[in-house]
């Protein structure tokens, strides 16, 4: 049977292509490594921010009356760390997926969501803050403390969001990626408070000094295993990285620009 020369071109390029499309993966080896060295790095700077501060809301709004620069970089510390952190944790989730598919999937969805649900009672304490600023730490103090146990649906998934760091230590562990004592650093993360105005308790430091120990070495080795980047990537980076440092500068300067 003949095959004309269009089919027989199509069948010679489909290994090449398939080939060249499973090279890629997302988020990439760059945005992957540096978010696993960013984000624990930034999470523990938050820690040791608010270290000298009781951690429960009260003393936290307190301490935001008294240090007002301070706790907001400690909070913004903490919400950056977990943005940077997702592109860290997929790339994590990679890794283990090519031996353990299934701990990987589910270690990795939920310890996302976890990201994400502690993003949303940043944006809680961000308000909590306003109140002492707008009115003062009276009224704040009461409005927080009536209103703690105040419905929302994100608290319905706490279990599952620290669940996520016990499914993916253990898919590290049984992966090779990580050995026993990294492992059991990274797990400890289900220990870490979840939550409103949640300050730095005695064990948070440490807990986040072993997701440091854990996966900021993971972060160098991927950086470290391949190519540099490209100058593209390079001038397209520089451009990004200037051009945020200039709006946050003139949003600092003329702080209308941000009503519109």
């Amino acid at each position: 049977m003949k095959i004309c020369m269009k089919d027989k071109n199509k069948i010679q390029e489909n290994p090449s292509e398939k080939s060249k499309n499973t090279t890629y993966w997302f988020p990439g080896r760059w945005m992957g490594g540096l978010s696993l060295i960013i984000g624990p790095l930034l999470l523990l700077v938050a820690a040791l921010l608010r270290i000298p501060f009781h951690y429960f809301f009260d003393a936290q709004l307190e301490a935001y009356a008294e240090h007002p620069m301070l706790i907001t970089s400690a909070y913004s510390c903490f919400v950056l760390g977990c943005l940077f952190f997702w592109p860290g944790i997929i790339t994590l989730v990679r890794f283990i997926g090519l031996k353990h598919p299934i701990l990987a999937a589910w270690g990795g969805m939920f310890t996302i969501l976890g990201l994400i649900g502690r993003v949303f009672h940043g944006g809680i304490d961000h308000m909590a803050f306003q109140l002492v600023k707008v009115q003062n730490l009276e009224l704040a103090t009461k409005a927080v403390s009536d209103s703690y146990q105040a419905f929302h649906i994100v608290c319905y998934f706490n279990g599952w969001m620290m669940a996520g760091w016990i499914l993916l230590a253990i898919g590290a562990y049984r992966s090779g990626i990580l050995g026993i004592i990294r492992s059991i650093a990274l797990s400890s993360m289900f220990f870490l408070p979840l939550g409103t105005l949640k300050g730095t308790r005695f064990e948070s430091t440490f807990i986040l000094l072993g997701l440091c120990i854990a996966l900021v070495p993971l972060g160098v080795k991927v950086l470290l295993d391949g190519p540099p980047p490209s100058r593209k990537a390079i001038i397209w980076t520089i451009v990004f990285i200037v051009g945020e440092m200039a709006f946050i500068i003139l949003s600092i300067l003329f702080p209308e620009m941000m009503q519109h």
